[in-house]
């Protein structure tokens, strides 16, 4: 990528994908580079949109996607609009979800603040015993792209990773020791018949990605404070979504959401 190009993923690409955000017109991927920028001038980018649509006001609690396809890949974060996250049941009316999806999903609560010397030392137990609820969540997929999930990686990742809103359900006491290779759950959409998974999380246990998370979250001297959520990758997806569908995510022994198109 030459520089004219990387001045423009830094300079053009956050604006013109907060004002798609808020309402402007989506954009054509073809009109960016197809190359991808080193991967610290994407999170550069990233970090513009999200200050850019509100997110991580200091000393406020935050909402976080994390996730990825298996546990030896690099994992994805992104923060997200306060403005899209929800409790159930919820109406999204509101919001602009283009070729919206949705997914299943466990979302985990803090109950202390992180600062970047805390998380450096973490492990899996130590990042668990940090919080103190989880939920059943709904993710609902958007993009800010007319090609959608058809765009380039890179550009999907800048666009907060395809997120549109979160809606969370009730919360529980943590469950770090749950058996999650045994969790059924389902997502059912208008009066269709449910799809169903079992033991389908991508990293096994959804507790598993709050040490890199965290050191991710606070990677420049950030604190996430007590309360942030962070939901931690789908244990099941239904894309192709449409206006006024009802559609229910459950998770056995766990409760339920319910989300409005």
């Amino acid at each position: 990528m030459n520089s004219e190009d990387r001045a423009r993923v830094r300079d053009e690409l956050p604006a013109a994908l907060a004002a798609a955000w808020w309402g402007g017109p989506l954009l054509d991927a073809s009109a960016w580079p197809i190359d991808p920028p080193d991967s610290a001038l994407i999170d550069c980018a990233q970090q513009d949109l999200a200050r850019r649509l509100g997110c991580n006001q200091a000393h406020e609690p935050q909402a976080w996607k994390s996730g990825g396809p298996s546990r030896t890949a690099a994992l994805g974060h992104a923060a997200l609009p306060p403005r899209g996250v929800r409790r159930s049941p919820a109406t999204l009316h509101d919001l602009r979800l283009n070729r919206p999806g949705i997914e299943a999903e466990i979302a985990l609560r803090l109950g202390h603040d992180v600062d970047a010397a805390r998380a450096a030392t973490l492990d899996g137990p130590q990042a668990a015993a940090l919080v103190d609820g989880m939920t059943v969540s709904a993710e609902l997929v958007s993009s800010r792209w007319l090609q959608a999930q058809a765009a380039p990686a890179w550009l999907r990742q800048v666009d907060a990773l395809s997120h549109g809103a979160l809606v969370l359900g009730d919360w529980l006491p943590p469950q770090a020791g749950r058996d999650w290779a045994q969790q059924a759950c389902e997502i059912q959409r208008n009066d269709e018949a449910p799809q169903r998974a079992r033991g389908s999380h991508s990293l096994g246990d959804p507790f598993w990605l709050l040490p890199q998370w965290l050191r991710h979250a606070t990677r420049e001297g950030q604190v996430v404070p007590a309360g942030s959520v962070v939901t931690t990758g789908a244990w099941l997806v239904m894309p192709n979504l449409a206006a006024g569908d009802r559609l229910w995510v459950r998770f056995e022994g766990l409760g339920e959401v319910q989300v409005q198109l």
